[in-house]
């Protein structure tokens, strides 16, 4: 039943992340700082090793430094890195290709339509949220991409069930 539970709350943060950046492309910090606290709680329940645990946190701090790379030659924000990094600590290693893979389409396929709405829509004639998406000087919302692949990962998820195993 915790697992249910652990489950909501990753995806409920992953949720509340897009939404915030689609609406201000921005990602609280809290956001990510609590997927990353969240977790051991939900490993040591699970039954997961210490050991894998903290490997699970090394995992995540190795797709920060990563992330930060991506940040500083402007091919990723700031939040989006850290989203990306706290939702690794869930995935670990066993589930990193179907997170990394399912983001990587999901953010092609989000970027290809709003550059394309970009130019077949002009700005200013929407409701705001519409308009802001549609500015050209803005960036692409990321953490949309990153809460799909999250959400399509869940199966491969190690230590929690995805809730139709739970049942």
């Amino acid at each position: 039943m915790f697992e249910l539970f652990a489950l909501a709350a990753f995806a409920g943060l992953l949720v509340y992340a897009a939404c915030s950046d689609m609406a201000r492309l921005i990602i609280p910090n809290w956001v990510s700082i609590a997927l990353v606290a969240i977790y051991p709680i939900a490993a040591l329940i699970a039954g997961a090793p210490l050991m894998d645990i903290g490997l699970h946190i090394l995992f995540g701090l190795g797709v920060l430094a990563i992330g930060f790379v991506l940040f500083q030659f402007n091919v990723l924000g700031g939040g989006d890195a850290k989203l990306l990094a706290a939702a690794s600590v869930w995935t670990g290693l066993a589930a990193i290709v179907p997170f990394v893979v399912w983001t990587a389409v999901a953010g092609g396929v989000l970027a290809l339509a709003l550059l394309t709405a970009r130019q077949l829509m002009p700005a200013g004639t929407y409701p705001a949220l519409v308009d802001h998406l549609l500015k050209k000087q803005n960036g692409i919302p990321y953490g949309v991409a990153i809460m799909i692949g999250g959400l399509l990962a869940i199966p491969s998820l190690p230590y929690v069930s995805s809730p139709l195993t739970l049942f």
